[in-house]
């Protein structure tokens, strides 16, 4: 592996842990000599920039005894090899992503490896294995195929994608809608009739959980019979689901409050990547508590993108703050609550108003709004949260999902990278939800109390993770 470029070496030389990085790249040189280092310039979700090195080359994959060589690419960081690196494939002009467990549209990466990441027993000679067998299992690209091709394999991808229902012919366009509702109890209940009144689902499964706390409920949507309700207590019942809410709780007598989320965690563990399996281009909706934490442990656990591992974080409290600055203040402007679940949570407003059609944004922190604010937020401390409050908030983000609405909600998303936050935790943030999951707003300005509030957050979400076994 060549180095010696005076580009590569003045990238190198801004790298925390240059000598330790140059071993890793030599190792991975011995192991695979096709990957080639080469510098480029990465932007970041907050569109920041910053000058580094990639490695790019083509990993190959054997499928139905055929051997394909995927183009990929990894961003090295600069605190690289203690931080993972940033994967993504390379699609030619004749490829296509096939989004899936691991990869999600834009073609980025997602493996347990890379979320587990812990140097020096994690290397990139051993992601790439990971990667081949995944891949192996799952291939994320496939060919464009044109009216005249003839190739078997462009055939069989498109007869799989489509299926016979009643009516003849459904084509992958227009898929059946499923979504499945985990857990028993008021808000598992107060979910699926939530959903069901929005509208635009073919099918709802209602899964109880029998290690759940929340169990109950089931035996009367089987002895009332509601259309399109499927009752089940096996998770394979939720296979080929669009959106999968999780609503379980199986707290403790534990007296630390770790050891209570433990449980929590634990319950997750014997339910969470059987439903990825079972539906891996599905969208994760978390309402388990505490939301913020069990989103994360969701997304760690499902191996998912977490473009399509969210929580309902605040968007109950965001829905209430803009109908108050809407109805009560007449402001006309959308407006969101993020942080924390908490006493912590912050609220901030759009910079265009609720039915303009304009691009939602996050108007910096400015003195003449934060009043507003201010009195809004206040008038929402009376209103507590209900199940079917909660349901209805469920619903709403549901209902957003399934018809790739773009609405922009406030749900517990992975904040890393977002307004300077370096930790992995998850956080509410401004999302516009669709068909694929989520996509954040690009961060803000915030008020020092604001701002204090959710570096807050951050460090005490981080510190309880931290003492998870998840």
């Amino acid at each position: 592996m060549d180095l010696s470029s005076e580009k590569i070496q003045r990238i190198l030389s801004k790298y925390k842990f240059r000598d330790v990085a140059i071993e890793e790249l030599q190792k991975i040189n011995r192991i695979h000599p096709g990957m080639k280092p080469v510098t480029g310039t990465y932007t970041y979700s907050d569109s920041t920039q910053k000058d580094l090195l990639k490695l790019i080359g083509n990993l190959p994959v054997k499928y139905e005894g055929r051997t394909y060589n995927l183009p990929i690419q990894l961003w090295l960081l600069d605190s690289f090899p203690f931080t993972p690196p940033i994967c993504l494939l390379r699609p030619t002009p004749n490829m296509v992503i096939r989004e899936g467990r691991h990869v999600d549209a834009q073609g980025r990466v997602y493996l347990p490896g890379l979320h587990n990441w812990d140097y020096p027993k994690s290397s990139v000679v051993g992601l790439l294995a990971e990667m081949t067998s995944k891949f192996e299992e799952e291939p994320p690209l496939g060919s464009k195929t044109t009216g005249d091709s003839k190739d078997p394999h462009a055939l069989l991808a498109f007869v799989s994608n489509l299926q016979i229902n009643d009516g003849g012919v459904r084509h992958h366009d227009q898929p059946v809608t499923k979504v499945s509702v985990i857990g028993g109890g008021d808000l598992g209940m107060a979910s699926v009739m939530s959903i069901l009144a929005k509208g635009k689902v073919d099918k709802l499964v209602f899964i109880d959980v029998a290690e759940s706390s929340t169990k109950g409920g089931s035996t009367d949507l089987e002895i009332f019979n509601l259309p399109k309700v499927e009752v089940s207590k096996d998770l394979s019942a939720s296979a080929g689901s669009t959106v999968i809410v999780v609503t379980a709780n199986a707290w403790s007598n534990e007296q630390s409050y770790v050891s209570v989320v433990q449980t929590n965690v634990d319950l997750y563990r014997g339910i969470i990547p059987g439903l990825a399996r079972l539906s891996p281009s599905a969208v994760m909706l978390i309402a388990s508590q505490p939301v913020d934490i069990m989103t994360h442990v969701a997304w760690r656990q499902s191996g998912l993108p977490p473009t399509r591992v969210i929580g309902a974080g605040c968007n109950l409290d965001s829905e209430r703050l803009c109908h108050i600055l809407d109805i009560n203040l007449n402001t006309h402007k959308q407006a969101w609550v993020i942080g924390e679940l908490s006493d912590n949570k912050v609220p901030v407003m759009s910079n265009a108003g609720v039915n303009s059609g304009l691009q939602p944004e996050i108007a910096p922190g400015s003195g003449s709004t934060k009043p507003l604010l201010d009195r809004a937020f206040e008038m929402m401390k009376s209103r507590g949260q209900r199940s079917w409050s909660v349901g209805l908030s469920i619903a709403d983000i549901t209902h957003s999902i399934l018809t790739d609405r773009k609405k922009t909600h406030s749900v517990s998303t992975l904040a890393q990278g977002w307004g300077g936050i370096g930790a992995e935790v998850f956080l509410s943030l401004p999302c516009i939800l669709g068909k694929n999951g989520s996509t954040r707003l690009a961060g803000a300005s915030l008020g020092t109390e604001e701002d204090a509030k959710v570096r807050d957050s951050v460090t005490s979400l981080f510190n309880l993770i931290a003492q998870l076994r998840i």
